[in-house]
């Protein structure tokens, strides 16, 4: 199993927020569910949710399992391959029927990735989410060209430096515009440690 530091550190403020939104009986798609940890953590939280883990690296889907079976969870199925820009239409071997996803989880992507797997997690939700239902995204944001504190500064001019195409996305001028194309709208943003935030969308 692999383990970030840092997953560890967020997935409880994550849940605190988590659990004001989702219902018992819902269907949870986790989209780069990275090593596990959270996924697991909050289906031990959530027994009465079913949960769907994704990832597109096979070394992560190997750690995805191996933490289902060390923590004897029932409600996580099989961790399946996805790839975030691909046509949401093949997401899962076909597995989903679009519409019949209550929420969509992603978690600290949107600024180690190409700005197209933004894009693909978008239209990828209006393809999947029920009406009404909530995609939740978490990680460092900009908010009309401010990036802050300066800790994020130092972190995304890092990021920029290992790839060009990596960065912190602009909340407003980035991802409104491109949600709403996909009937998206910004429903919430909420605060938690490390100056980093948990959005939540909400499909029209």
């Amino acid at each position: 199993m692999l383990k970030y530091a840092a997953a560890d550190r967020n997935k409880q403020p994550i849940l605190k927020e988590l659990l004001n939104y989702i219902k018992d009986g819902s269907f949870v798609l986790e989209i780069a569910s990275g090593t596990g940890q959270h996924v697991v953590y909050f289906a031990s939280n959530m027994p009465k949710v079913i949960f769907q883990p994704t990832e597109c690296e096979e070394n992560l889907l190997k750690s995805i399992k191996s933490y289902i079976e060390h923590n004897n969870l029932t409600n996580v199925q099989e961790p399946l391959f996805l790839d975030v820009v691909s046509d949401p239409r093949v997401w899962l071997e076909g597995k989903l029927k679009p519409n019949s996803v209550d929420y969509i989880i992603n978690s600290n992507m949107f600024h180690i990735a190409p700005f197209q797997c933004t894009e693909g997690l978008f239209r990828g939700c209006e393809t999947y989410l029920k009406k009404d239902g909530l995609l939740f995204t978490y990680g460092p944001y900009a908010y009309d060209g401010v990036i802050s504190p300066q800790s994020n500064v130092n972190f995304n001019e890092s990021l920029k430096r290992s790839n060009p195409l990596w960065g912190l996305r602009d909340v407003y001028r980035q991802l409104v515009p491109i949600a709403s194309k996909h009937h998206l709208q910004l429903l919430t943003v909420h605060k938690l440690p490390a100056n980093n935030d948990l959005i939540v969308w909400k499909k029209n």
